[in-house]
């Protein structure tokens, strides 16, 4: 690429980065169209080789990050805002309202960043979803669990992740779930003194759908299957994208979608909407307002050619984004977890194992890292595959053994040690 042509490549302000390990795909996608200006508290690391500029604010603070927003924008032409951290996309949204760029008000990304938020609206449009009731204390979970019948899931009101979500089937099972639901925190997510929803159980399997809203429509790219695992807690140890699967054309799915996103607000960019299938047809859990973790959007790509990440930033910056299907295959990730709570002495990546559908195999984690397990911890991988084949059958049988292929030699830790 010239020089020239570099510069003509319009400028999007990203708003965090995030783990390499979790999103470098994002930047390898997006940097060769878009020119990426940095705003975050660290200085530039991994980021380098994608961005053109930095700047190190703390963008959890919306005076400071807008502030620091207007500075870039008065020497440059800045074609909008990029971002795809949770617990950032709010503060996003306030910088490109502030500079009249493309993008959702504040107000309907904070509908979607506030689950409770996310209830009311939904119900007054009519979408589908679990009972919920907001509660304030145990004794408020108690009598929201009775009153909406056993099982419940207890979860926090603004995390995302399945981080704290937890299973109670009978009261005697409250009083940890609400524990777990209130110990853990977030960068950048607000606090609530009303904290925990208490929801209604909804039976079937659980999925996401990563859709691409712009210009009064919306497409969806990926419709990932989840997989869950650590009963009673619903942490999410893989994903499988089939670029065929017959529920991207389900109208009762999609109709749900659009209904949900018109009663948040939301209009412009992508969103990650998880599902359950209920006896009585697709339930809504919650519109998250970026794209999918877990490496869904790489999934998507890898099983229908569409780049989910581009097509966001596409969106953000008032660009059409190109959703035209290029193959269809099968693609599905798995995230591999220790027994008990670890301390990383080694992690092998056994190269000779894999087969043919393994795409990726690596390493989540260093040496050193301490992986505790729900509720103690959350999302403590150490490693990750990725497999692609034509079927589900083909990426399942090649994900059967997954620590055949990624080795973990550690050391066990004591719970609270």
């Amino acid at each position: 690429m010239s020089d020239n042509e570099a510069v003509r490549r319009p400028l999007l302000l990203l708003i965090g980065s995030s783990a390499r390990r979790g999103r470098e795909f994002i930047l390898r996608a997006v940097a060769p169209k878009y020119r990426l200006w940095l705003l975050q508290p660290a200085e530039v690391s991994w980021e380098a080789p994608y961005i053109v500029g930095n700047t190190v604010v703390d963008n959890t603070d919306h005076d400071k990050l807008v502030a620091a927003a207007r500075e870039v924008a008065a020497v440059n032409e800045v074609a909008g805002v990029f971002c795809y951290d949770e617990g950032l996309v709010w503060p996003a949204a306030s910088v490109s309202a502030a500079l009249g760029l493309p993008g959702n008000a504040p107000e309907a990304i904070a509908a979607c960043r506030d689950k409770n938020a996310t209830r009311v609206a939904l119900a007054d449009a009519g979408v589908p979803q679990p009972v919920s009731i907001g509660v304030y204390d145990l004794d408020g979970a108690l009598a929201a669990a009775g009153e909406i019948g056993y099982p419940v899931v207890v979860k926090p009101r603004g995390l995302a992740g399945s981080m704290g979500v937890k299973l109670a089937r009978d009261a005697s099972e409250v009083a940890d779930a609400y524990a777990a639901a209130t110990a853990i925190t977030y960068p950048g997510v607000p606090v609530f003194d009303m904290s925990v929803l208490v929801e209604e159980y909804v039976d079937g399997p659980e999925i996401s759908v990563d859709a691409v809203f712009h210009d009064g429509r919306f497409v969806p790219l990926a419709l990932a299957r989840k997989q869950v695992g650590f009963d009673p807690f619903f942490e999410e140890t893989g994903h499988v994208v089939d670029a065929a699967d017959p529920l991207l054309s389900d109208l009762e799915l999609l109709e749900a979608l659009e209904r949900a996103h018109k009663a948040l607000g939301f209009h412009t960019g992508v969103t990650h909407t998880e599902f359950r299938l209920g006896s009585r047809g697709p339930r809504l859990l919650e519109v998250n307002a970026r794209l999918g973790g877990d490496s869904i959007p790489y999934l998507g790509y890898l099983a229908t050619g569409v780049d989910i990440a581009l097509a966001a930033a596409d969106v953000a910056a008032g660009q059409v984004p190109d959703t035209a299907v290029k193959h269809r295959k099968v693609a599905a990730v798995s995230f591999l977890y220790p027994e008990r709570d670890t301390r990383v002495d080694e992690i092998s990546v056994h190269q000779d194992n894999l087969g043919p559908h393994i795409h990726e195999a690596i390493a989540m984690t260093d040496p050193g890292a301490v992986l505790r397990l729900p509720p103690r911890g959350y999302i403590a991988r150490y490693g990750r595959i990725i497999a692609v084949a034509d079927t589900v059958d083909e990426v399942t049988a090649a994900l059967a053994n997954p620590s055949d292929l990624v080795e973990l030699t550690g050391t066990p830790v004591e719970v609270g040690a």
